[in-house]
């Protein structure tokens, strides 16, 4: 995360926790019905109320409209299946348009009311909450982030693989392909801060186990032309290219080497590509030799998982496109779901006992191509990536070239 970004959202923090009236830290007790099922924050006896807080408006507009859609219909669909625990699921849904001052206030507004939320758009802001969630509201946050920094807590689970595990599975592409070998130069270009510092430090593993030189390129978030950092990795003579940015900057990256004549792959992390990207002057360089990990299929798959939910979403918002947003959030959504019911048939609603119902998932999600094991806070869910291709044919822009793999080098790395 951009370190300015964080300090502000720390200080808008304190400032909201000193402001508020206290009612964040209310503690409303825990109830059981007649059927012996302990109940908490957030469920009633004819709804489980879960939260959402994402950028609808900001930086991540179209990833938060796609990721928020899902979800919603994700409930939807619950709902007409009889919900969860003899109960409908509500959606509450909050904009904070990639403010630090919204993105907190929000929370602090939502976490007395939901049992836990099922997307948190905006690493920065979950770091500067993740003290409260851990000491004092103990409900389950399910990040659209990636960053190793936000393992460790028992109650803020990423899904997939971070972005260390996810850079050293692109470089592991790179040499299986044979399009860099021992001895080579590869440049990469990130963003300052937790994200782009995060998948740099899996690119200088990578690098070192396969005995390749990593040349570094750091750029701001506000950064959007890259003629700069083009030059300079060509000057030093890289052979392929890593962009831990965000998807404007990738889509410069490319179209300026293309421009120049320096022929070489570029490979992304999954913050790096949106396929609206197609429709600019970058597009057909981007159709050419240009990758992204994930850990999902893409949306545009014939698997079982994205066609069905790819049918489902264009029913329900046809004027939308479809991207890996959408898979995204609905994952999400189903990962939250199981854990509800698991805590269901365990007789305990609470925000505790969701927690320990979410420990219990070892194997899930595998009709999206990965399967994740929530057993351990400390570890991603998967240290497996998707190589993906865009392709212009496809509906949401991709397409795959490598099916789910941990890299050998990824086995052995220890995400810290």
């Amino acid at each position: 995360m951009n370190k300015r970004v964080l300090g502000a959202v720390v200080t808008v923090l304190a400032l909201t926790l000193v402001g508020c009236s206290g009612k964040a830290s209310e503690d409303k007790g825990d109830a059981t019905d007649k059927s012996g099922l302990k109940t908490g924050q957030g469920v009633t006896d004819s709804t489980i109320t879960l939260g959402s807080l994402t950028d609808m408006t900001g930086v991540y507009a179209s990833l938060g409209k796609s990721v928020t859609q899902a979800q919603q219909l994700w409930v939807k669909e619950t709902n007409a299946a009889g919900g969860i625990c003899d109960r409908k699921i509500e959606l509450t849904v909050r904009d904070h348009g990639y403010d630090p001052q919204k993105a907190v206030a929000a929370y602090t507004e939502l976490a007395p009311e939901v049992l836990g939320f099922t997307q948190f758009i905006g690493s920065p802001f979950v770091a500067a909450v993740e003290q409260r969630i851990d000491g004092q509201d103990k409900g389950i946050v399910l990040p659209q982030a990636w960053s190793a920094s936000l393992l460790g807590s028992p109650y803020i689970r990423v899904i997939g693989a971070t972005y260390d595990v996810e850079t050293i599975n692109l470089v592991d592409y790179l040499l299986t392909e044979k399009r860099i070998a021992k001895g080579d130069k590869i440049g990469q270009v990130y963003f300052e801060g937790d994200y782009g510092e995060n998948a740099l430090a899996g690119a200088k593993y990578a690098a070192e186990q396969a005995g390749l030189t990593l040349v570094e390129q750091k750029i701001k978030p506000t950064d959007n032309d890259m003629t700069a950092q083009v030059a300079a990795l060509k000057q030093a003579g890289v052979k392929a290219i890593i962009i831990s940015a965000g998807p404007r900057q990738a889509a410069s990256l490319v179209g300026v080497a293309a421009a120049t004549g320096f022929n070489v792959p570029v490979v992304g992390n999954n913050s790096a590509y949106a396929p609206q990207l197609l429709a600019t002057q970058a597009g057909p360089a981007l159709l050419k030799d240009y990758y992204i990990a994930a850990s999902t299929l893409p949306i545009g798959d014939a698997g079982p998982g994205p066609s069905k939910l790819a049918k489902a979403y264009a029913a329900q918002y046809p004027k939308d496109g479809l991207d890996n947003g959408v898979i995204a959030g609905y994952n999400a959504a189903s990962v939250f779901g199981e854990a509800l019911k698991k805590a269901c048939e365990s007789k305990d609603l609470t925000r505790e006992g969701v927690d320990k119902a979410l420990l219990t998932i070892t194997d899930f999600g595998s009709d999206f191509g990965i399967s994740h094991d929530f057993s351990d806070p400390k570890a991603p869910s998967t240290k497996q990536s998707v190589i993906m291709k865009p392709d212009a044919k496809a509906p949401g822009g991709l397409k795959v070239v490598r099916p789910a793999t941990i890299a050998p080098a990824a086995e052995s790395y220890t995400v810290k």
